[in-house]
C-alpha cells in the first residue's frame, strides 16, 4: 500500500582508497633502492567530480526510475555526506523494490543529521516495504512529533502498526490523521488494506470507492480497488480498472492473478514472485505520502 533501493560506487570507492593506501609504502622502498634519473613531469590529477546543478537535480526527479537511482547514486559518490541525494537515493531505491537500500541509505541520511525528517520519513517507507514495520515505528514517531500537523507520518505509523498486529492503534493513527487531511485518499487506502487482509472486502471497497473517487487519488488507489474487487469475484470492473491503468502486459499478468483468487478468500494471498514492477500489485505496501 507506500507511495509509491546499497550504494555500490561508495563501497568500491572505499575499496581503491585502500588499495592505494597499502601500495605506498612499497612504491617508497622502490624509489629509495632506484638512482635518482631526470623523469617527465607527472601529469595533473584528475580534477574532483562536482555535484550536479540544482537544476540538474530538479530535472533527475522526472528520469525513470533506474535513471533516477544512477543519477543520485553519483550524487552521493561525490559526496557521502550531502543529506538530500541520501534521501533522494533512498527514495528512489524504494521505488525499484530494493528496500533494504533504501533503508541504508535514508539512515546514512540520519547519521548526519538526525532530525532530518525526509530522512526519517523514508527510513520508515523503506522498512515498511520490507515488511518490517516493528522498525519504521520509531522513526516515524520521531517525524510526527517534529510536524504535529502533517498527515504523513501518521499515514505511516498506521501501516507499521498494522504489520505488527496493533489493529486498534493503527486505526486510531489514521482517523488522527484523516482529520488532518480529511478524505485523504491514501489514509483511506490505507485502511481499506487493513481491512482486506482481515477479511473484510466489502468494507475495504467501500473506503477504496471514496478513495478512488478524491481529487488526489493516485493509481495505487485504483490498483489497490482492482485487488479487492478481484478477491470479491467482480473480475468484469477489475479488468476494466486494469486496462485503463496499465499497459498490456502488466494488465494481463495482474489480471491472470486476480482469476487465480477465489471469490470467498477471506484474506490477501500473496502477489506472484514474478511481479515486480511499481505497479504490480507486488508493490502494494503501504501509502504514507
Amino acid at each position: 500500500m507506500c507511495r509509491n533501493l546499497v550504494l555500490a560506487a561508495t563501497a568500491l570507492a572505499a575499496g581503491f582508497i585502500a588499495t592505494i593506501g597499502a601500495a605506498a609504502p612499497a612504491q617508497a622502498a622502490v624509489q629509495a633502492m632506484t638512482p635518482a634519473v631526470a623523469t617527465a613531469p607527472s601529469p595533473a590529477p584528475p580534477s574532483p567530480k562536482k555535484k550536479a546543478s540544482a537544476q540538474e537535480r530538479a530535472d533527475a526527479e522526472r528520469l525513470p526510475p533506474m535513471a533516477r537511482a544512477a543519477f543520485w547514486a553519483r550524487e552521493v559518490n561525490v559526496d557521502p555526506t550531502d543529506v538530500v541525494a541520501n534521501v533522494r537515493l533512498a527514495s528512489a531505491l524504494r521505488g525499484l523494490g530494493q528496500y533494504g537500500g533504501a533503508a541504508e541509505s535514508a539512515q546514512r541520511a540520519l547519521v548526519i543529521d538526525p532530525k532530518n525528517y525526509d530522512a526519517l520519513l523514508e527510513t520508515a517507507r523503506a522498512y515498511i516495504g520490507e515488511g518490517q514495520g516493528f522498525y519504521a515505528i520509531d522513526p516515524v514517531k520521531r517525524a510526527a512529533a517534529m510536524a504535529p500537523k502533517d498527515w504523513r507520518p501518521l499515514s505511516l505509523l498506521g501501516v507499521a502498526y498494522s504489520q505488527v498486529k496493533r489493529d486498534d492503534d493503527a486505526q486510531a493513527v489514521w482517523r488522527q490523521a484523516l482529520t488532518l487531511s480529511p478524505e485523504n485518499p491514501a489514509v483511506l487506502s490505507n485502511m481499506a488494506m487493513a481491512l482486506a487482509t482481515k477479511g473484510d472486502a466489502t468494507g475495504a471497497e467501500a473506503l477504496l470507492r471514496r478513495a478512488t473517487a478524491q481529487p488526489g487519488a493516485t493509481l495505487q488507489e485504483r490498483q489497490n480497488l482492482t485487488l479487492v474487487l478481484g478477491i470479491e469475484g467482480k473480475l468484469p470492473e477489475a479488468e476494466k480498472l486494469l486496462r485503463e491503468d496499465l499497459p498490456p502486459d502488466q494488465a494481463e499478468a495482474n489480471l491472470a492473478y486476480l482469476r487465480r483468487l477465489a471469490p470467498s478468500q477471506a484474506a490477501l494471498a500473496p502477489a506472484p514472485a514474478a511481479s515486480a514492477d511499481p505497479h504490480s500489485y507486488a508493490s502494494l505496501k503501504g501509502a504514507g505520502g
